[in-house]
């Protein structure tokens, strides 16, 4: 083993490293791998909490200029060790458990809510060597991993023993059942283009083009879902302040909220690192320069790729966070049911049919069909939405049938 080996893959060189180290103190193999393993697991989650201590500051940057405001600046060059402050009283804050409250599922509830989060990191791929395991059914993982935050929420608001906390738990499981199907079938898109539902075999069919060039509304649709099932404005009726304070987490005090915020923060990230995956390409998504640019298939080089394509779709998640005002729980689940589930089945029939249709021809025509169908579809939408518009307006407003008295008419 060489410099040279551990600069093009710095995880495998440790990997292998820790291995014969083990080995040399007399463990066996196969001991030996499962501490590596363990240690890999520690490292990343470890990897994963101080990145979440991190986005703590992004998120109060970002929000203080949208609001022009300073943010946070006194503790630490640009305020860069405001989270180890807040992390502090959070720690030494009382720890509250309210009367009549279940207090087992009250105090599994937060780390449930971790736990879902942490979870989906087991398969997500920063960089071609640099994930947990490589699952062939890794799209139905995400779903079911994501179903632990539902419970989560669902047992802090109901074990609390505050009607605030549970009306603000039955919305939010609400919000994030309804939006998951639209999730679900957008989901499809990825798998049907790469005929793969592993992660890898999604970024690997992306090498000569993303999928969110193939399929735009695809794109779109999840970005939409992905914010309503982190509950961020303009989905965040479980936190409507005028209405249930602070909504399924009212009764939490000190660390316990901490880690329903930390999950919060962490989600966001994690759901950016899925629409880099599934959409642009992930660590990888060159467009083919990686054939003449090596380097581009550096360990290093990848994850710090998919850390930007990440924090991007983040950044973007922030964005519509901080610029929209939030809407009635009525519009919201309408918007679900009657315009993003319909939607999303036609992108997806769409995409199948032209899929096996256009795969014969070179890439630029198939790429070129592909976006051609999204902007038919969107087309077709905006003019279907325009018409129900005119006919609201005119339901709402009917036009005067009496008729105009001399001195309307002016004479």
């Amino acid at each position: 083993m060489t410099f040279a080996d551990f600069l093009n893959n710095p995880i495998q060189f440790i990997g292998d490293w820790l291995t014969q180290v083990l080995t040399n103190w007399g463990l066996s193999d196969s001991l030996a791998t499962i501490l590596v393993y363990l240690v890999g697991i520690t490292v990343l989650i470890v990897f994963a909490m101080v990145l979440d201590i991190g986005l703590v500051w992004v998120e109060r940057k970002v929000v203080a200029r949208f609001q022009d405001r300073l943010g946070p600046n006194r503790i630490g060059p640009f305020g860069i060790f405001q989270p180890f402050a807040d992390i502090i009283k959070l720690v030494i804050k009382e720890d509250i458990t309210p009367a009549g409250a279940d207090k087992i599922i009250f105090n599994i509830a937060p780390v449930l809510a971790a736990t879902s989060v942490i979870a989906l990191w087991a398969i997500l791929p920063l960089a071609s060597s640099i994930f947990g395991t490589d699952l062939n059914v890794a799209l139905l993982y995400v779903v079911a991993a994501g179903a632990l935050g539902t419970l989560a929420i669902i047992m802090g608001g109901w074990s609390s023993n505050n009607k605030y906390a549970l009306i603000g738990a039955f919305r939010m499981v609400a919000n994030m059942v309804s939006y998951e199907v639209p999730m679900v079938i957008i989901l499809l898109i990825p798998t049907i283009l790469a005929d793969s539902m592993s992660l890898q075999g999604i970024i690997e069919a992306q090498r000569g083009i993303w999928f969110a060039l193939l399929s735009p509304l695809g794109f779109l649709i999840f970005f939409v879902c992905a914010i309503a099932e982190l509950g961020r404005t303009p989905f965040d009726l479980v936190e409507a302040e005028s209405e249930l304070t602070a909504g399924f987490n009212v009764e939490y005090s000190g660390m316990k909220f901490g880690w329903f915020y930390a999950s919060e923060l962490l989600h966001a990230f994690t759901f950016g690192g899925f629409m880099a995956v599934l959409f642009f390409g992930g660590y990888g998504g060159f467009f083919g320069l990686e054939k003449f640019l090596p380097f581009l298939n550096n360990t290093l080089i990848q994850a710090m790729v998919f850390i930007a394509k990440a924090m991007f779709g983040y950044w973007a998640i922030m964005w519509v966070k901080y610029s929209m005002p939030r809407i009635r729980i009525d519009h919201m689940l309408a918007f679900n049911w009657k315009f993003l589930v319909p939607l999303s089945l036609v992108v997806l029939v769409t995409t199948a049919i032209l899929h096996k249709v256009l795969i014969v021809l070179p890439t630029w025509q198939y790429a070129l069909g592909m976006f051609a169908s999204n902007v038919v579809i969107a087309t077709a939408t905006i003019e279907i939405l325009r018409a129900y518009g005119r006919k609201q307006r005119k339901i709402e407003n009917p036009p005067s049938t009496q008729p105009l008295s001399q001195g309307a008419r002016g004479e």
